[in-house]
């Protein structure tokens, strides 16, 4: 092919394809922020759980005279 294809690159062109993105995703958005909105509407409260029993960091082990005989 020894011609030269030209591709023109107006300023409209562009500017139409983002705005007719945009249009399409502002609907989702509507829709997710309102999914969300329902989610924390139909949210219970909740008690903190119970604190854990206390933890044994260190273990004596001292031999007693049974054990070495």
């Amino acid at each position: 092919m020894k011609h030269q294809m030209e591709l023109s690159l107006t300023a409209s062109t562009p500017a139409f394809r983002r705005a007719a993105r945009r249009q399409r995703r502002l609907p989702s958005a509507h829709w997710w922020f309102d999914q969300m909105r329902k989610a924390v509407d139909a949210a219970t409260d909740w008690e903190p759980a119970q604190p854990g029993r206390p933890e044994q960091r260190h273990l004596r082990l001292v031999a007693s005279e049974t054990q070495s005989a």
